[in-house]
């Protein structure tokens, strides 16, 4: 008992917001830590999904688990689909093969964002509801969604998971085992700057790296782009868009979840997600001045004052065990 009470304790100090799903929401207990991606570990992210329908003959989206019975994903994923063709996996790791962890639901409801524009890519969130309920266990769990007052600052730890290409027009190899990469956050007027100015509105956020290498692509549009904040992962983006696959000064283009948190509430009714306000300090933590590991040390800026920091622009003075701890 006590030890649950500690547990939520934690949880409530670092992830500030509504209280539906904290207890549960953000937690992956097998997660010791796409293109340019490597193998995801089985359980590591326990809110993936993976839409198939009749209409494509399998995958062809990603989206991400927010309650027992709701799924959120890319509105561009699902004009040409009904949801009575809708199939949605949990638990999956492979394409292929046998997922003792998994189970599927068909689709109740689809809800598209009314204000959707196909041609802009604005607005483009849409939830489903499942045929039934879920079980929460260590591979099937719901993940924390960004609260309308978060900030994803530039250079922002985000992760990215999918079951897309592996680069443009090559499929992911059999068996299709889930990929994860990590990429920096964007700002939005750099990446206007580099996609064309006005494409990338306040209700998108990029992600990537200049030199590219890392991104999502073709089949990993509506899965889920997080970051950990304290012993929580928060969605902060739906992947959305984007110019190719990986390519140099292209960032990805993903939904900014924090700008739906109204329309999914009002959307569900009940049951809500767990919506936790991101919102890193603006410098480090005084452990940063002597410590040497970035144990409990949240989205830290970089700062060349200090020895440690956790962020992916970090050139110097970093941490020893930045990919051990930091990376995860």
């Amino acid at each position: 008992m006590w030890r649950l009470t500690c547990v939520t304790l934690i949880l409530l100090v670092c992830a500030k917001g509504s209280l539906s799903q904290l207890n549960v929401c953000g937690q992956a207990p097998l997660n010791t830590r796409i293109v340019g991606g490597v193998n995801a570990p089985d359980g590591s992210w326990p809110w993936q999904v993976s839409l198939h329908s009749s209409v494509y003959g399998g995958h062809f989206c990603g989206g991400s688990l927010i309650n027992n019975e709701w799924v959120l994903t890319a509105a561009h994923c699902l004009p040409d689909v009904s949801a009575s063709s809708l199939r949605v996996y949990l638990g999956r790791r492979t394409q292929q093969g046998v997922n003792a962890n998994e189970i599927s639901r068909n689709v109740r409801t689809k809800i598209v964002h009314p204000s959707y524009n196909s041609r802009t890519q604005d607005n483009d969130i849409a939830l489903l509801r499942l045929s039934s309920t879920v079980t929460f266990n260590n591979y099937i769990r719901p993940v924390c969604l960004a609260a309308q007052s978060s900030a994803f600052l530039s250079g922002t730890s985000s992760w990215i998971t999918g079951w897309g290409d592996v680069q443009a027009g090559v499929s992911l190899p059999s068996p299709g085992i889930l990929q994860e990469t990590m990429v920096p956050v964007v700002a939005n007027d750099q990446c206007n700057t580099l996609l064309g100015s006005g494409s990338v509105t306040s209700n998108m956020m990029c992600a990537g790296l200049t030199q590219g290498g890392k991104d999502t692509c073709q089949g990993d549009s509506g899965g889920p782009m997080v970051s950990r904040q304290c012993t929580v992962w928060v969605q902060s983006g739906i992947t959305s868009w984007g110019y190719g696959c990986a390519d140099p000064n292209t960032p990805g283009v993903y939904t900014r979840v924090s700008r739906y948190q109204s329309w999914i509430t009002n959307t569900i009714g009940q049951n809500l997600p767990g919506f936790v306000t991101f919102n890193p300090p603006t410098s480090c933590s005084s452990g940063s001045l002597t410590s040497t590991s970035c144990r409990g040390r949240c989205n830290e800026k970089y700062n060349s004052r200090f020895r440690c920091n956790c962020n992916t622009n970090c050139s110097l003075n970093c941490c020893q065990d930045y990919r051990q701890r930091c990376a995860m």
